[in-house]
């Protein structure tokens, strides 16, 4: 819109709230005051824009006067927190989720019945399957469901699989909190001490979205290195003991 229009009702309706929750923003200095005329607001862009932060904000857990806070800060600090979470969402990773149903996991892990109950729960324990109803799942991540078929089409356990899985998620926890913790450290607070310049959003938000790979980057790298150095000593074992007439 190139100009305000829109009366507080069909704001409401543009935006898909009630006009009495219209009104308790403007209350509470949420809302940027409407154009008047004729003693009629009028509203548009600007606060269809300021509607859609407040919503997300309020997505992301904050209490409306947390919201209000963040609105007064002179630097548009929740559009810069928003910019910064989007872009490290942006890296292109992610996976797209599978709906499988109970049957099919049991009969792609080969597992009878008792068998697959168990894995089932295991595995809805770690996440790795979330049930949504009617024998069906979503699946995250179907990368890790792939691991596991894979590690049955070896003759490994599937219930001991999920629980390599599961370890591997507890040290990817901390590598994650690692890499995180040195970005608050060393790039969000000393922007922070500097008063949060506008100039500067940028290069913070560039940060946020370069830490997911970088940190993916090294955890494989040296995944990688100590794999190498754990299947050779394991070959080494199972020389020995065939040389020593052993199993």
């Amino acid at each position: 819109m190139a100009e305000n229009v829109l009366t507080i009702e069909q704001l409401a309706a543009e935006v898909g709230l009630s006009v009495r929750n219209l009104r308790s923003h403007h209350a509470r200095g949420l809302l940027p005051p409407p154009e008047v005329r004729s003693r009629i607001g009028y509203y548009g862009d600007e606060h269809i824009a300021r509607l859609d932060l407040i919503r997300e904000l309020q997505d992301e857990g904050l209490k409306l006067d947390g919201i209000k806070r963040l609105l007064d800060q002179p630097d548009a600090t929740g559009e810069g927190l928003l910019r910064m979470k989007e872009a490290a969402g942006a890296t292109g990773d992610a996976e797209v989720r599978e709906i499988v149903r109970a049957a099919e996991l049991a009969e792609r892990l080969d597992l009878d019945e008792a068998d697959a109950a168990k894995a089932l729960a295991k595995a809805e324990k770690l996440q790795l399957l979330v049930p949504i109803g009617d024998g069906l799942y979503e699946v995250p991540t179907p990368s890790l469901l792939g691991a596991a078929e894979e590690a049955r089409r070896m003759g490994i356990d599937v219930i001991h699989a999920l629980d390599a899985i599961a370890e591997v998620e507890r040290h990817a926890k901390s590598v994650s909190r690692r890499f995180i913790k040195l970005f608050m450290q060393d790039v969000w607070k000393p922007f922070a001490d500097a008063g949060m310049p506008e100039d500067r959003w940028p290069a913070v938000t560039e940060a946020m979205e370069r830490t997911r790979p970088l940190a993916s980057s090294a955890m494989l790298g040296m995944f990688r290195q100590v794999m190498r150095g754990e299947v050779e000593t394991a070959f080494s074992d199972i020389a020995k003991r065939l040389s020593e007439g052993k199993r």
